[in-house]
């Protein structure tokens, strides 16, 4: 089948692209922030991958053929999140940190089997009512010591956990 959406590739114009050129990505942080703005908890996404195991993920996601990294951000929150978790994109879309994943084990923290990806990485503020869609069964709320315990960084594939720690230093959270 040939995808009519434009700006998407059909799956082997996708594996073409993969095998070429990195693609780019945003990733998301979740977070539920108190009066003050301090991060008082994370979401993460509990996903099942293509090999049956289950996974601890951020929000994450390609930017499509013209399209703003803002819109592609939006999209992707809504798509893991639901239509009503009202995320608060912030006003400088500067991310916190650009993650480079490849195919190849050790170049970074970060691995993707099928590619070379950079991902611009984000913490985003969700006030609303969090309904995981698509491929996510469920979003827990953790708190940042949770968050970075062993526990739950070892269920996290590809280096996510990595950047989930470098989240909650930016935001202070980690001491």
């Amino acid at each position: 089948m040939i995808e009519t959406t434009p700006g998407w590739l059909s799956t082997d114009e996708l594996e073409t692209a993969r095998a070429q050129m990195p693609i780019l990505y945003v990733e998301a942080v979740p977070v539920r922030v108190d009066e003050c703005g301090e991060v008082i908890s994370i979401g993460l996404l509990l996903r099942i991958g293509p090999d049956g195991t289950i996974s601890r993920t951020l929000v994450s996601g390609r930017v499509l053929h013209h399209e703003r990294v803002r819109d592609a951000l939006l999209r992707h929150l809504e798509k893991d999140l639901g239509p009503v978790a009202l995320p608060r994109i912030p006003a400088s879309i500067q991310p916190f940190t650009v993650a480079e994943y490849f195919p190849t084990l050790g170049i970074t923290p970060y691995h993707d089997p099928r590619q070379h990806a950079v991902a611009l990485a984000y913490i985003v503020p969700v006030t609303g009512d969090c309904r995981p869609r698509q491929d996510a069964l469920d979003l827990v709320w953790f708190t940042a010591q949770e968050a970075a315990s062993p526990m739950v960084q070892q269920d996290m594939p590809g280096g996510q956990g990595v950047l989930l720690k470098q989240a909650l230093a930016h935001v202070g959270c980690l001491s």
